[in-house]
């Protein structure tokens, strides 16, 4: 019996019923991964305005290689579940090894230039002098722990791929929960821990992640025997990269350009005075847990249409678009609605300081009205990630950044302040949700193939 057939055809049935059902577990895994900013911006904003805002110049950065992770798992996860649907478990031990390999090589690479670059690159983001002691108070610990945040990245993509997706979400969740009571005790020095503030947030984070890690090689290597001896041949070695690589370079482009943008977009708002970015900070903490539904169904998406795509089911597939943007616009709208109407208290929730709340909240007032688009601007580059041509998702990903949002987003902040930089993101939105939405319709005929799920360039 081949390996895939352990887990429910994707083929037949419901496809909204499908999507539902495998995206409610991710839900929650992901929630609690989210979790992670929230609660530390929660507890630092206990500190002051000054290590908020210290710490809202992290976050493009901390994103950019959470994006190179994520691009990682993405190739990794397509790469794995291939093989693993073909029956070839020697094949899929390979590539999670090789994989793993790959992802610890990537995070000290990471470790070591980002240590060298604090200065330079914070100075270059906007931040002042006064505020770099800061910064490096956050980001030394987050960079020496990074392979914690690359490995467990890609290995919990390796269980997901062979349909472990439960456990995967029960280790995400358990991670956060650890990250939430190391965070205060290390933070304030409670219970005879010692106050390390802005420090104790980053290590707080690592120490949670370094569980992530080795729980993941656990189940990899003594539950699931999904991982081989390294090899020494520099060629299998070399294979099983380029196979990764296929799907996860450009996935990582395609991740990494969101957060660059956002870094373009700190240096904007910081224009405005320290206060302003802390007030966008408390944004774009509790922005993606609203978005936490999106995230889970893109995690989804690409499995279900690579399988259908590989069947031939082209009628199917069009109709997993259809349900993508229903759902996208329903929800994304909802979004609008409950953020307009609860975010000046969630925002409050994280200062008490009325120049930083009226930032956050004239976000979370405009930029949600474009949930329907960004949401499925992410289901579409899933989507043609599952149908092996990562490379759309990366062109539009740099369009909506480039093209539109950036020169949109210099328009908004020189000639209305902060709020018309909120309003240049949400144009940005719609605009490439539609472009997508149309440029997924017309692929799905040429895709819909068997053998089209496989990586090509196009």
């Amino acid at each position: 019996m081949a390996l895939s057939q352990k887990h429910p055809s994707l083929l037949e049935g419901s496809v909204a019923g499908h999507l539902r059902r495998l995206a409610l577990p991710m839900v929650w895994g992901i929630l609690a991964t989210m979790s992670f900013n929230v609660v530390d911006t929660y507890f630092v904003a206990q500190l002051g305005n000054a290590p908020l805002a210290a710490m809202s110049f992290t976050f493009p950065v901390v994103m950019v290689i959470n994006s190179v992770a994520i691009g990682l798992g993405a190739g990794t996860s397509s790469a794995v579940a291939r093989a693993y649907g073909a029956g070839d478990l020697a094949r899929v031990r390979r590539l999670v090894t090789d994989a793993s390999l790959l992802a610890l090589l990537v995070a000290l690479v990471v470790s070591g230039v980002g240590l060298a670059t604090i200065d330079p690159l914070f100075r270059l983001l906007g931040a002042a002098p006064e505020m770099l002691p800061l910064i490096a108070d956050y980001m030394v610990p987050w960079y020496l722990g990074a392979v914690f945040a690359v490995v467990p990245m890609v290995a919990l993509s390796a269980l997901r791929a062979i349909g472990n997706s439960a456990l995967t979400g029960r280790i995400m969740m358990a991670v956060a929960f650890f990250n939430l009571i190391l965070d205060p005790l290390l933070i304030f020095g409670l219970l005879g821990f010692p106050r390390l503030e802005l420090q104790g947030a980053a290590l707080s984070t690592v120490i949670a992640r370094g569980i992530s890690f080795f729980i993941a090689l656990y189940f990899l290597i003594r539950r699931e025997h999904l991982m081989a001896v390294p090899g020494w041949k520099l060629s299998p070695l070399l294979e099983s990269w380029r196979t990764v690589l296929a799907v996860g370079l450009p996935a990582v482009a395609t991740n990494v350009i969101i957060p660059m943008a956002g870094g373009v977009v700190v240096a904007l708002v910081a224009a405005h005075g320290a206060d302003a970015v802390a007030g966008l900070g408390i944004a774009l903490r509790i922005e993606p847990v609203a978005l936490i539904i999106f995230y889970a169904l893109s995690s989804v998406v690409g499995p279900f249409v690579g399988q259908n795509a590989g069947a031939g089911k082209t009628a199917r597939l069009r109709e997993t678009v259809s349900v993508l943007a229903r759902f996208c616009v329903g929800c994304g709208f909802s979004l609008a609605l409950v953020l307009y109407a609860v975010g000046p208290a969630l925002a409050g929730l994280f200062s008490d300081s009325e120049e930083v709340l009226a930032v956050a909240v004239a976000y979370l007032t405009l930029v949600p009205a474009s949930y329907a688009g960004y949401g499925f601007v992410m289901s579409a580059n899933a989507a043609f990630n599952g149908l092996g041509r990562p490379l759309p998702a990366t062109l539009i990903s740099f369009l909506r950044v480039l093209g539109v949002y950036l020169p949109l987003a210099w328009l908004g902040s020189h000639y209305w302040g902060v709020s018309g930089l909120f309003v240049a993101t949400g144009i940005s939105n719609l605009l490439l949700g539609a472009l997508a939405w149309w440029w997924l319709r017309r692929d799905i005929g040429t895709c819909a193939a068997p053998g089209a799920a496989q990586p090509q360039a196009r």
